[in-house]
């Protein structure tokens, strides 16, 4: 089943989510123009290896800059390849525009990009003795997420039931819980296991959602309520 879109309208126009959206599919393109080595050495520099940070003598010895904590951000920019872009900012089309639109352009870029780093944190966190170059959007947009579960609880997010001429309503809620339960047991089970679904960021999203969930009061604009009422279409 593949999340089609929600229900909530938007005031506002979303023009950080349009931006975020075409700002990534951007830096994708540049680096799909690249030769496998150039590709290989901008990943290891600007995606987010846990181990330049938790060994720094190993960082040191392989080449790594000190100090340089950039790719805490640029690793947000950055995805492998045209399924894991694509269902990253469907996402982001789907849940960003609502959130931007209770926050403000501003606070709403400022948000997505606290998730982001503090995803990267946890996942750093998580797995120390990592050299695989974590990227993508995942933990900013779950940070999205989180935040939409409490603003938009009661929204329903229309889901495609795959090769099927079938949409159904879910409320949000049940929706985004779901997708959390996925990703806890994925972290918490996929951590030894060889399977390639256990290079995936799986703590990273959940440090963004709950990132998400707790922060999110502190970049709301006060005079941008939702209407209630529109949240049960």
């Amino acid at each position: 089943m593949i999340p089609y879109r929600d229900t909530v309208p938007c005031h506002y126009t979303p023009w950080v989510t349009w931006s975020l959206i075409v700002v990534n599919f951007a830096v994708f393109a540049f680096t799909e123009w690249l030769p496998e080595s150039s590709l290989n050495s901008l990943l290891y520099l600007h995606g987010l290896v846990p181990a330049r940070y938790t060994y720094p003598d190993w960082a040191a010895q392989v080449g790594f800059p000190p100090g340089d904590y950039g790719p805490f951000i640029t690793s947000i920019f950055l995805h492998g390849g045209w399924l894991h872009i694509v269902m990253n900012l469907w996402l982001l089309w789907i849940f960003g525009d609502n959130v931007e639109d209770r926050m403000g352009s501003l606070r709403f870029l400022a948000f997505y990009l606290t998730c982001g780093v503090l995803a990267g944190l946890l996942h750093v966190a998580a797995n120390p003795q990592s050299n695989i170059p974590t990227i993508g959007a995942s933990g900013a947009i779950a940070g999205i997420m989180g935040a939409y579960f409490f603003l938009f609880p009661y929204a329903r997010i229309i889901i495609w039931v795959f090769f099927l001429p079938l949409f159904i309503k879910v409320p949000a809620i049940a929706f985004l819980g779901i997708w959390v339960m996925i990703q806890l047991y994925q972290a918490t089970t996929g951590l030894s296991s060889a399977d390639p679904s256990a290079q995936v960021a799986w703590w990273g999203h959940l440090g963004g959602f709950i990132a998400g969930m707790l922060l999110h009061p502190l970049f709301l604009l006060g005079d941008r309520k939702s209407d209630p009422d529109l949240s049960f279409r």
